[in-house]
């Protein structure tokens, strides 16, 4: 737990690198500081101490308190260190585990280093992550979104990272008012290929589940939406359960278990990714029914479980690694000066037809 010193160390800190304020921007004086912080002088002057031995102020005898161009250091010496930011909304799981592979194969045969950082998709999180990022004289970072459908709460950060000229890639997602190169899956039209294919095999009352505090989770609702609005028809009969990621998922399995009882339940769900779908398989077997015989599933990203399933899994395929390594390369060109201009990447969606699909045509 921090001590009070160091919660004034840090708070100044981080307002500073944040860009609150400017250079040479003078700071309240010692006493509006023990009155802002309800500190003693002693604390102060330990704290301010600490932030003009690590660079971030200097003091003018009669003067005051001033901010210092603490990163000019970091301009100067970027592109000889070898260290290279990875900001994930989750590290140890899923597919991020294959998408950090794909970077460090890269990176690690030219001599550089990962920092990982795990977000856990808050925005909290994020700002810590990126805050501490931005301490470190990093040659370039990769990252991805948190809740990247919602307001950027961190834009002010974002716009620090193009202030200073660090290179930078987002990745899985961006946020629209920043500025960054991207990689990403086209989202929207893998759930609009994996739509289509349930209702070509005869599915008309489909189930869409999907999180919406993510542009991918919102473009995959998109793409659910719009291969019905290719069939018009059937479309009265589909159904969209949404949540977010702040919401506990327990809520979710029993809103969906209600609708399977239902007399007039869906025969199929689009799920927003592999993770969810693997677990709403376990819930349709635990109350007596058959995949895919009374209820198809599908999910998104092809996570290595999903062919190992019983049944295997139906879903959209994601780069996952070769993600990682065009990253990781396109930071390179970045990072050396070779390609000034470094135009973001969409991936094509493709369609892993497997056994939790029923034909219904049949």
């Amino acid at each position: 737990m921090e001590n009070k010193y160091e919660h004034v160390y840090r708070e100044i800190k981080d307002k500073i690198i944040a860009g609150e304020f400017d250079i040479n921007d003078k700071l309240m004086t010692e006493s509006e500081l023990m009155v802002a912080y309800s500190v003693s002088r002693y604390t102060i002057r330990r704290a301010i101490g600490d932030l003009e031995s690590a660079g971030y102020v200097y003091r003018i005898q009669g003067g005051g308190i001033f901010v210092n161009d603490w990163h000019t250091g970091k301009k100067i010496t970027q592109n000889n260190n070898k260290m290279i930011g990875v900001v994930t909304t989750h590290i140890a799981d899923y597919i991020f585990p294959n998408i950090i592979t794909g970077i460090d194969r890269v990176i690690s045969e030219e001599g550089y280093t990962i920092i990982l950082s795990n977000t856990l998709d808050t925005p909290d999180r994020e700002r810590t992550s990126l805050l501490k990022m931005l301490e470190m004289d990093l040659s370039g970072l990769i990252i991805e979104p948190t809740q990247s459908a919602l307001v950027n709460k961190n834009k002010d950060l974002y716009e620090k990272i193009l202030e200073l000229k660090i290179p930078t890639l987002f990745i899985n997602a961006h946020y629209e008012d920043i500025n960054i190169p991207y990689l990403e899956l086209n989202d929207f039209n893998g759930s609009e290929l994996e739509t289509e294919h349930l209702i070509k095999n005869g599915h008309e009352k489909i189930l869409g589940v999907f999180k919406v505090d993510d542009k991918q989770g919102l473009l995959r609702m998109n793409g659910f939406v719009q291969a019905y609005m290719e069939h018009a028809n059937s479309s009265y009969q589909s159904e969209i359960l949404m949540y977010r990621s702040t919401d506990p998922l327990q809520n979710i399995y029993q809103k969906i278990e209600k609708i399977l009882h239902r007399s007039d339940r869906p025969t199929a769900i689009v799920c927003y990714n592999d993770q969810l779908a693997i677990k709403l398989m376990d819930i349709v077997k635990s109350m007596d029914m058959e995949i895919p015989e009374d209820v198809s599933i599908v999910g998104f990203d092809d996570y290595q479980l999903s062919k190992y399933m019983s049944p295997k899994l139906t879903t959209i395929r994601h780069p996952k690694e070769k993600m990682g390594r065009q990253a990781a390369k396109m930071l390179l060109e970045m990072i050396r000066g070779k390609n000034t201009k470094i135009e973001s990447v969409v991936y094509e969606a493709k369609l892993v037809s497997r056994e939790s699909v029923k034909n219904r045509n049949k």
